[in-house]
């Protein structure tokens, strides 16, 4: 794989992730006035709930995303449509349970979240289903290296998305249930092309999979990966929880500009996952992770300076003049992200090679960190809710750090077991 191709695959990646983050920001510019403060601080809420439920979801596409890149024959094709007939059936049962909890522990949800109708949360958990299934696509795209369609999912989703909202909620004035119908309709968009787009690879015979062995794999994947969406999405919820429903409003608002850096410069990761996969299959030595690391520093880098320089800019393109009062935090957030979106590039380097042993790890960083944003929050005089954003969000920069060093760890000073090593690969990790 020439470098020229690296960086052409991910170009593409990044202009479809800009035109459907370009979707997903329009979003904001529509929903903000006709939802109040308090229920765009709900929407923002839910929106990255969705992301918790969707955790088991992440090693699925990891998963199918290595196994399709690996599959260089016939039965190795059998076996991948196997194990994605497992999981779209697996996932619906783990679904229906969810569903269950949820009914049960109605009332408790919807009084901590402040959650004034149902409709509303079950519009979310409707959703949900869609949610662990499009990964199941998504990774058989990813793992053929076929972006082109794998970018215009995201673009589908995120057009599906704002278009739903723009009319129910901005036309018509559906309110919350409007714009929450608007995610589940983006998403049912994405999983309709990602179907259709794969229909060569799950149609024909399969053989059943190992079930021992293939959660043996898809434990770590899962773990790893959905430790960081832990960490990137935790403070929403317990902002939501902690403070007024039109503070979390504002805070929202820094957030969405902070995390959309990670998003911006997420490609790199992604087109590098199955290259790596590839290479590994075959004992290729390839300077992907490199490239990747490089770019989404330099990337991420140079957003977090815009960030810093001019954090009024984005706010006053997208948000009512009232969201000015949250502009301190902006660079707060965009700095504190970033440790998290170069782990993210470590991560998907060291589970592509199956390099395991980091996932408990990672886990007990991302387990930790909600842990201490409710202790420190709870036990600390706070002189004014900006004051305590800047603590939130400093904590959040502090555990991205912690993930970056464990994953720097891993990746350079230890083998595939987790044992210490001397540092001597050059640019292959």
């Amino acid at each position: 794989m020439s470098r020229f191709s690296f960086f052409r695959q991910s170009g593409w990646v990044l202009i479809a992730l800009t035109m459907s983050g370009g979707f997903m920001w329009a979003v904001h510019l529509v929903a903000p006035d006709p939802l109040g403060e308090g229920d765009y601080g709900l929407f923002n809420t839910l929106v990255p709930l969705l992301g918790f439920t969707a955790i088991p979801a992440l090693g699925i596409q990891a998963i199918l995303a290595q196994q399709t890149a690996s599959a260089l024959g016939e039965n190795q094709l059998r076996q991948l449509r196997g194990t994605m007939r497992v999981l779209v059936g697996g996932t619906f049962v783990l679904w229906l349970a969810a569903v269950c909890v949820v009914f049960f522990a109605q009332r408790y949800i919807l009084q901590q979240l402040k959650i004034s109708d149902p409709t509303t949360l079950w519009i979310t958990v409707c959703a949900t289903l869609f949610m662990l299934w499009t990964p199941v696509f998504s990774g058989i795209l990813q793992g053929r290296q076929n972006f082109l369609w794998y970018g215009m999912m995201g673009i589908v989703g995120a057009l599906g998305r704002f278009a739903g909202i723009f009319v129910l909620v901005y036309l018509l004035g559906y309110g919350i249930n409007g714009a929450m119908f608007g995610v589940f309709l983006g998403v049912t968009m994405a999983l309709a092309l990602s179907g259709w787009h794969t229909r060569t690879i799950w149609r024909g015979a399969a053989e059943k999979i190992a079930l021992r062995e293939w959660l043996a794999q898809v434990a770590p994947l899962t773990l790893g990966i959905g430790a960081t969406t832990i960490i990137m999405n935790a403070d929403m919820i317990v902002v939501r929880v902690l403070f007024e429903e039109n503070t979390t409003g504002l805070y929202s608002a820094a957030g969405i500009l902070g995390r959309a850096l990670a998003y911006f410069i997420g490609p790199m990761a992604q087109v590098m996952f199955p290259k790596v996969v590839q290479s590994a299959a075959r004992a290729e030595r390839t300077n992907v992770l490199a490239q990747a690391l490089g770019a989404t520093a330099l990337l991420g880098g140079v957003g977090a300076l815009v960030c810093t320089v001019v954090p009024w800019l984005p706010l006053r393109i997208i948000y009512p003049p009232a969201y000015l009062a949250i502009e301190p935090l902006v660079p707060w957030f965009a700095w504190c992200v970033l440790p998290v979106t170069l782990s993210n590039v470590l991560i998907n380097n060291l589970l592509a090679r199956g390099r395991y042993a980091v996932y408990r790890w990672l886990v007990a960083v991302a387990l930790a960190y909600p842990a201490a944003l409710v202790l420190i929050l709870g036990h600390i005089d706070i002189p004014s809710e900006l004051a305590a954003f800047k603590i939130i969000v400093s904590i959040l920069g502090t555990f991205g750090l912690l993930v970056l060093v464990v994953c720097c760890w891993f990746t350079w000073r230890t083998t595939e077991h987790g044992q210490s090593r001397p540092v001597k690969e050059g640019a292959v990790a």
